[in-house]
């Protein structure tokens, strides 16, 4: 991560938490007292350099979803809470990854941390992504904003994630970081909150995402 990049981070993370802590804690106490379980859900994935870490997020889903289903978010998931469904439409339940972004464990931009799973899968090539910092956001994210209707649309949504959308979202992001700058991360921010609230533009159809991988 060049100095530029993580003086960034670390000024709008900083800043983030201080003017965004009243949301944080509405957040916090919204997923608290739905049923009582933890405000937080601390997720192992894999980040630079193959290292591990906890990415955190406000938990969306019912207590223990992880040992009830899989790592992907299938359209309606039943695991996911009244509450968590709104936090996650809205994005508010990636906040706490601003506490990610001020350790250095992650980025404002970059590839999002995949889990372990499905880290091993990646070929040579692949893995080059593992040499860059994971992030809050990054193109492939904003490409596949509607990733859970096109897996649910799948007869074999795992299958079509591995093989199909995670190559991309990996081609994608390596070819964005060869020329990335603070500006074109900033563009790529101010994208992802375009995209929030315009959740039908340009999204990937499961024809062009077969096309774009040949």
């Amino acid at each position: 991560m060049s100095p530029a990049k993580r003086a960034f981070d670390l000024a709008a993370s900083m800043v983030g938490l201080i003017v965004l802590s009243p949301l944080l804690l509405g957040c916090a106490v919204a997923a608290k007292l739905h049923d009582g379980g933890p405000m937080l859900f601390r997720h192992r994935r894999v980040g630079r350099g193959g290292e591990e870490f906890q990415m955190l997020k406000f938990r969306s889903m019912m207590v223990d979803a992880d040992k009830i289903g899989g790592p992907l978010t299938v359209g309606a998931d039943a695991r996911i809470t009244p509450i968590g469904r709104i936090l996650r439409k809205s994005k508010l339940d990636e906040l706490p990854q601003l506490f990610n972004v001020l350790a250095g464990e992650m980025s404002f931009v970059g590839p999002r941390p995949e889990v372990a799973k499905y880290v091993a899968l990646y070929n040579a090539d692949e893995r080059r992504v593992l040499e860059l910092t994971p992030g809050i956001t990054d193109p492939a994210s904003i490409a596949f904003a509607g990733e859970n209707e096109l897996l649910a649309a799948q007869p074999d949504p795992e299958r079509y994630y591995i093989e199909t959308i995670m190559p991309r979202k990996i081609a994608i992001n390596l070819a964005y970081a060869e020329n990335a700058t603070v500006f074109s991360d900033v563009f790529t921010i101010l994208k992802t909150f375009v995209r929030i609230f315009t959740p039908a533009a340009d999204e990937v159809s499961p024809s062009s995402a077969r096309e774009r991988r040949l």
